[in-house]
Parts: structure tokens; C-alpha cells; sequence
């Protein structure tokens, strides 16, 4: 299927790895110009030459830490002017740590919601103005589906992330009279460096190893595996494109079936 996505002007944050790499990267075999970004200069530029060598299109690096609101606004000026204007932006960011409540001090918490919540708000506010000078604007935000089920050891990430959803619905209402489209997408398990680092964490904590918390996470999966980074792509990819300009305001679970709410 065609998603009509050829000479779209897409951004993708903190992409030079892991869920948002997978996404910039399915962007540019759709044909879209994609601009990149990472805190990591190096790191950033390999992503950019991995995706520009596969696909052949073009695709920029911006180096951007999403964390810093000024950083954000560089980077959405930056994408629009690379690229002659925006259509998309995919709002992501690096997750929280993992942990209990007693593990984090007030420091952590702020740092928490700075990373997953102000990062979103900042980068939305910076792009929108271009943006707005689309026919075809979308607003994705990556969250997890943590926002409608808690999971264990996360409380960073269980408290914080429904804040970006809450965001995300307002959003929806708000633009929707504009014509433009804010979703979410929320991955369950998707085989990254976060969940390596999950699971040697719940490893060390449980006393087992990393594979064995892998098959138990694994079992728990309605499909029972994990999931890869193009799947998730896949779906992200879809709900930003023109075949999905009827959708907005929705919450999609990239999870292999693991939440078991009917709604």
C-alpha cells in the first residue's frame, strides 16, 4: 500500500537508535525527507548515513537534547528550515530509569518529568507554528503502555507518560478544527536497548538471568514473543501518514495483545 507519504517533511526525535531509528527509518523508505536527532553528535551522524544508505533519500541530523527546551526549538527551526517546512513530527525521548518510589528523590521525579512530559510540550509548541502551514499536519507522540497499565518497577515511567497522553487527547480537540492530527502510540515489549537494560535489571533484582526474564516476559505476551522495532514502525509510520487522515485522538498499543482491557 502506498501511504502517500512520498516528499512528506517529517521529524523524528531522539532518533539515532532504538524506536525512533526504526521510525525514522521507515519514514524514509516511504520516500519522506526526515530530519534525525540525539544528544550523541556521533551516534547521530551513523544513524543518518544507516538510513540515507538504504533508503537514498534525503535525510538530516540535528543534534538536539530534548530534555532542554531551547535545544527543541532549535531543532524544530532547524528541521523546517532543512526541509522547507514541516508535516510530521514524532515526539519521543529517552525513558526514565527504572525503579520503586523509594529509589528516587525529588531531583529524579523533576528530571523525570522534564525528559518525558516537557520535552513533548516544548517540541510541540516549537513545531507548531510550521506546522500550521500544512496541509497534511500530524503530531505523534511515543509513550508506552504503561499509560494504561502500570508495570512493575516503573513508577517513573507509570506516573509521568499519562501526562503525555493527556496532552495528546487535549491536543487532538484543540487542532483538530486546523485539520491537524495528534495520536499516540503506545509499544509494549519491542525488542530496543531499554528493554535489554530491563531485563538485566529485572534480573539482577529477581536473582535469574536475562534470557530467562526475556521467555517470562515472552509468556506473558498474547503472541508470546517480543516484538521488533519495524513492527512498531510499521504502525507509527501508518498513523502519521495521508492513509490515516481520518484518526486522531487515538492511543494505538503496538504490544502483541499484552493489555487485556477491552477498551
Amino acid at each position: 500500500m502506498d501511504l502517500g507519504l512520498r516528499g512528506a517533511k517529517v521529524l523524528v526525535a531522539a532518533s539515532s537508535e532504538g524506536l525512533g531509528f526504526a521510525t525514522a527509518r521507515r519514514f524514509s523508505l516511504e520516500e519522506a525527507s526526515v530530519v534525525i536527532s540525539s544528544r550523541d553528535a556521533d551516534k547521530l551522524e551513523r544513524a543518518r548515513e544507516a538510513i540515507a544508505g538504504e533508503s537514498g533519500g534525503a535525510t538530516h541530523a540535528v543534534t538536539a537534547d530534548m530534555s532542554d527546551p531551547a535545544s527543541a526549538q532549535r531543532l524544530a527551526d532547524a528541521a523546517a528550515e532543512r526541509l522547507g517546512g514541516l508535516d510530521v513530527v514524532v515526539v519521543n525521548a529517552g525513558g526514565p530509569p527504572p525503579g520503586k518510589f523509594e529509589d528516587f528523590d525529588l531531583e529524579a521525579w523533576q528530571r523525570a518529568v522534564n525528559l518525558t512530559l516537557m520535552s513533548a510540550i516544548s517540541l510541540i509548541r516549537a513545531a507548531l507554528p510550521h506546522l500550521r502551514q500544512s496541509p497534511r499536519a500530524a503530531i505523534l507522540t511515543i509513550t508506552s503502555t504503561s499509560v494504561r497499565q502500570p508495570v512493575p518497577n516503573l513508577i517513573l515511567s507509570n506516573v509521568v507518560r499519562p501526562a503525555v497522553i493527556g496532552l495528546t487527547k487535549s491536543l487532538s480537540l484543540e487542532l483538530g478544527p486546523e485539520g491537524i492530527r495528534v495520536n499516540s502510540i503506545l509499544p509494549g515489549t519491542i525488542e530496543t536497548g531499554r528493554i535489554v537494560s530491563l531485563m538485566n535489571s529485572r534480573a539482577a533484582a529477581n536473582s535469574t538471568s536475562p534470557d530467562e526474564e526475556r521467555r517470562k516476559a515472552a509468556a506473558e505476551i498474547p503472541l508470546r514473543r517480543i516484538g521488533t522495532p519495524d513492527e512498531f514502525a510499521n504502525a507509527a509510520v501508518f498513523l502519521c501518514s495521508p492513509t490515516a487522515s481520518y484518526i486522531t485522538g487515538v492511543m494505538m498499543p503496538v504490544d502483541g495483545g499484552v493489555l487485556r482491557a477491552s477498551m
